[in-house]
């Protein structure tokens, strides 16, 4: 498919908005970690407490995060976002007082960070489902995200670096807080199809809505199978990572030096990212798992003391393959898995993804302690090889089969329940087999609805 194709299919003026929104957060987002690294620091904390900052927040997002798909399914997905937005822009005003005026005690700070991965929690299953009802080219729609928000990455820990030595880390966290700001604020001005009347019929009981989506989770083993290798990537690779990295460089090289690295990572995912937009492999999930090798480079150049340059190469080369692996793996769940159950599936797999992260930032830490920062970011370069060959061991993960979003272009106009969602569609080939079941015939009898949904973009949610 040429590019001007792709473009008439993703590009108007609420994907535009929802585009913005998901930049400009992400620019904040990537800040935070040079803040909480350079700030704790500065306040004669160390890599223990940086860890448990960052925990608190990973935390209560992957044990709300379920609660949070479920809301989305019985409220508007947009008012949601925006008011986590809200919530968030609050949190972090007051972080920055804290950090201005020197009274930083770590106790209050994870309490901040509990509250922003509540927030979170609300916001993030809406996404999923918002990104097929704006664009019909899913995939070239997720790209698009990811080259916007790998280009706030290559940015954000730059200006928090700059911040950080020309003012304070008060003054990342204003920033922060002023991106969450500008994110509700387009939040509020997106437009997207009416509610569907019948949703509300189709919604059970809050518990019922709970057992349902796990139910359609399950039925899917390519997706529950990913996530159970990624709860090891998550406690040997990346929980350990994050801290551990950001304290690293700042210790060794200062937070400038920091910033440059995390930029290269962003550079890197823009790079994934455009490749991505690209490259239409007929296994997603096979095409994602051989570029996640690449992550390695990254724990490990840190790990074995190279120089800034080199850190940051292996920052690149990782967040080229990290970048692409997210695409594959974001359109694959939003094309395989039918709309009526997507919000509830994609809290699960967010929950499931990320929830031994804050296990391994925890022990981030007492590892570090025991064995020495570069020794465990090391053996996080190795898991990360490790974790890609178990991804690509799996049949289901490596046979499926891509989907032309016949799945998302049948997308209701509100989110139901997964009651009536299609059944399972998990193994290999069967996976293009199962989508004639009927969920796609669900689909067919709502083309008429497709049409509609086109039609109705324009209208207020």
């Amino acid at each position: 498919m040429s590019d001007a194709g792709g473009s008439r299919k993703v590009w108007s003026r609420d994907f535009g908005l929802f585009f913005t929104a998901r930049a400009v957060a992400k620019l904040g987002d990537t800040m935070l970690p040079v803040a909480l690294a350079a700030g704790l620091l500065q306040h004669g904390y160390g890599v223990g407490a940086v860890g448990l900052a960052m925990a608190a927040s990973a935390a209560c997002f992957a044990g709300l995060v379920i609660f949070g798909g479920v809301f989305a399914d019985r409220f508007s997905t947009r008012l949601l976002m925006i008011g986590a937005d809200v919530v968030r822009l609050g949190s972090q005003s007051v972080a920055a007082t804290l950090f201005f005026t020197g009274h930083v005690v770590l106790w209050q700070i994870c309490a901040i960070g509990a509250v922003n991965g509540a927030a979170a929690a609300i916001f993030e299953p809406g996404v999923a489902s918002t990104v097929p009802r704006l664009a019909t080219d899913v995939q070239a729609a997720n790209g698009a995200i990811r080259v916007a928000e790998s280009t706030a990455q290559l940015a954000g820990p730059a200006i928090a670096g700059l911040l950080v030595a020309f003012a304070s880390p008060g003054g990342v966290f204003a920033a922060h807080a002023t991106t969450y700001a500008l994110s509700a604020l387009c939040l509020l001005l997106l437009r997207l199809p009416p509610a569907d009347p019948d949703h509300r019929a189709r919604t059970n009981g809050f518990g019922a809505d709970l057992v349902q989506g796990w139910r359609e989770f399950r039925s899917r083993t390519w997706l529950w199978a990913v996530i159970v290798i990624w709860c090891v990537l998550m406690i040997s690779v990346w929980g350990p990572t994050v801290p551990l990295v950001a304290t690293e460089v700042v210790q060794e090289h200062g937070p400038r030096a920091y910033g440059l690295v995390n930029s290269a990572l962003g550079a890197g995912t823009v790079i994934g990212g455009l490749i991505a937009l690209r490259l239409r492999p007929r296994h997603m999930l096979r095409a994602g798992s051989l570029a996640l090798f690449a992550f390695a480079c990254f724990p490990a150049a840190v790990g074995a003391g190279f120089g800034v340059a080199a850190m940051a190469a292996g920052a690149a080369i990782a967040g080229a393959g990290l970048s692409f692996w997210g695409v594959m793996w974001a359109t694959s769940v939003q094309t395989q898995v039918p709309p009526d159950a997507l919000n509830r599936i994609h809290a699960y797999d967010i929950a499931g993804s990320l929830a031994m992260m804050p296990v391994g930032q925890t022990l981030a830490g007492p590892a570090a302690a025991a064995l020495g920062a570069d020794h465990v970011l090391l053996v996080a370069g190795a898991m990360t090889l490790v974790v890609a060959t178990a991804l690509l061991s799996v049949p289901a993960i490596r046979g499926l089969v891509r989907a032309e979003t016949p799945t998302s272009r049948s997308l209701p106009l509100s989110h139901g329940s997964a009651g009536t969602a299609a059944g399972p569609t998990h193994t290999g080939g069967r996976d293009r087999q199962g989508s004639g079941q009927p969920g796609v015939r669900r689909g067919v009898r709502r083309g008429d609805g497709r049409g509609k949904r086109q039609t109705c973009t324009g209208g207020k949610s």
